[in-house]
């Protein structure tokens, strides 16, 4: 396909969307929301995600996501999101869903120049024979088909282990499908994955190869029910379940004894034979578009996952945009608990909220911690340093950043910052006016660890804000001993 025409489809994917007046916020997101009060959404408050995935490493979740800013610093922040300028993947974890520790960018266009665009991530791993965990990173191909990266570690570095898509339009099975794309892969209790795709109507699933690259079965079709986008896969209690967005368009001929779908919702369906047509059921919706919660409509994209014991719904809708005063349509991907029963293998439905989700377990100052793990941030940025997936907060002048939930379970006496550049820093608890715990000048052209003594005792469990004013900061991590 040429290139104009993956523009296409591009704008007419974006153009799906009705115009519709901004929404009426039912949260105070002026100034730095993030920042100064106790919201969870969205993860990032830096830098513009969509599509949202993850995968779960030595107790630690992994996200994923489209990197909307890719578009939005090339086409400009009052621009409407056309997503064909997009051609990279964001990344960030956490342990504490409420703290996000920032892992920058997977440059795709660069592992695999063929690509059209990079779009709508999702992510698995297996352990193999060489006892090594690999994982393997699916995307949407613009609308023309799925690509794939593998890495031995969650962060990276990525390649790119084919020179063209894993499915497209040529794909035996996938002929009448108009946009093969929005991936969704799961492997199941016997160690066979599954990659579901689609758009436009049609939806499809296939059986992945042992080396998860190739594929071991035709595409078989999913008969779904005005299907949009946003295929994805889960297995719950050896069953199948296949989550997809919903249309636009009017469903008032909706003759099924579950309700009606919203538009642009979130709705699932179920099988125990997924490559047998006649054995998807459809279940319900579960998840509204934001725009029906007081949010911006936009499309919608959501992934389930459970971790720690908890079910999460991970989502895309467009509330930073308003904290950040852009007028463009780039979106944001926040989390919400949901309630999965596993036997009867039902979703409930939640609405998107700004307060997000709960910490679930507090964050140890006596380890050493990245600068790049915020849960508020204000006039940060950050780039790439070391290895794979480690960043440094790079000051341009003043910057902050908020940890949650820090637990001082012992009497902290000295703190000790690596960075390099010429600065001042000052730690504060709970947000950039509070109690002052430590202040740090910090001088040396590379980077280097600064240790100062506390000015005073940090609460047993607080808020933590550092803030930076310097012009050629550039700060890795923290650490109080």
């Amino acid at each position: 396909m040429r290139k104009i025409g993956i523009i296409a489809i591009a704008a007419a994917l974006a153009a799906c969307a009705p115009e519709t007046p901004e929404a009426v916020l039912t949260a105070d997101w002026s100034g730095t929301a993030k920042l100064e009060k106790a919201l969870a959404n969205p993860l990032v408050d830096f830098n513009f995600t969509a599509d949202p995935t993850a995968v779960e490493h030595e107790g630690r979740l992994y996200v994923y996501a489209t990197n909307d800013q890719q578009q939005c610093d090339e086409k400009g922040p009052e621009t409407d999101n056309t997503y064909e300028m997009i051609k990279s993947l964001a990344m960030m974890s956490t342990v504490d869903m409420v703290n996000w520790t920032w892992h920058g960018i997977i440059d795709v266009e660069e592992l695999a120049p063929w690509i059209y665009n990079s779009w709508a991530p999702s992510v698995t791993s297996q352990v193999e024979e060489d006892g090594k965990t690999h994982f393997y990173l699916y995307f949407s191909n613009s609308g023309n088909g799925c690509g794939v990266l593998t890495s031995t570690s969650p962060v990276g570095p990525w390649t790119s282990p084919l020179d063209k898509s894993l499915v497209d339009r040529q794909t035996p099975g996938v002929e009448d499908c108009p946009h093969p794309f929005d991936p969704g892969v799961v492997i199941d209790d016997q160690g066979t994955g599954w990659l579901a795709f689609g758009g436009g109507g049609v939806g499809k699933i296939v059986q992945l190869g042992k080396d998860m690259i190739s594929l071991a079965s035709h595409a078989a079709h999913i008969p779904t029910r005005y299907l949009f986008e946003a295929s994805e896969l889960n297995f719950i209690g050896g069953t199948y379940v296949y989550t997809y967005n919903i249309d636009w368009q009017d469903h008032s001929d909706w003759d099924l004894d579950v309700p009606a779908p919203t538009r642009c919702c979130m709705s699932y369906m179920t099988s125990k034979t997924p490559l047998d047509t006649d054995s998807w059921v459809y279940q319900d919706n579960y998840f509204k578009n934001p725009g029906e919660n007081g949010f911006d409509y936009s499309n919608n994209h959501t992934h389930l996952h459970k971790y720690k014991g908890k079910w999460y719904l991970f989502y895309h809708s467009m509330n930073l945009r308003h904290h950040l005063g852009v007028k463009g349509g780039y979106r944001n991907v926040s989390v919400e608990e949901i309630p999965v029963d596993e036997e009867a293998v039902t979703i409930e439905m939640i609405p998107a909220t700004y307060e997000g989700v709960g910490q679930i377990e507090t964050l140890d100052p006596f380890a050493i911690q990245q600068m790049e793990t915020t849960a508020g941030t204000k006039d940060v940025k950050f780039e790439a340093y070391g290895d794979a997936g480690n960043m440094v907060a790079l000051s341009t002048g003043t910057g902050s950043i908020l940890v949650r939930g820090v637990e001082f379970r012992k009497k902290a006496r000295n703190l000790t910052i690596n960075a390099m550049g010429t600065g001042r820093l000052e730690v504060r608890e709970n947000n950039p006016t509070g109690k002052l715990v430590a202040v740090m000048d910090i001088n040396s052209p590379e980077t280097a660890q600064t240790k100062v003594r506390l000015l005073a005792s940090p609460s047993y469990t607080t808020d933590l804000c550092f803030l930076f004013n310097g012009a050629d900061l550039r700060l890795d991590c923290w650490r109080f001993r």
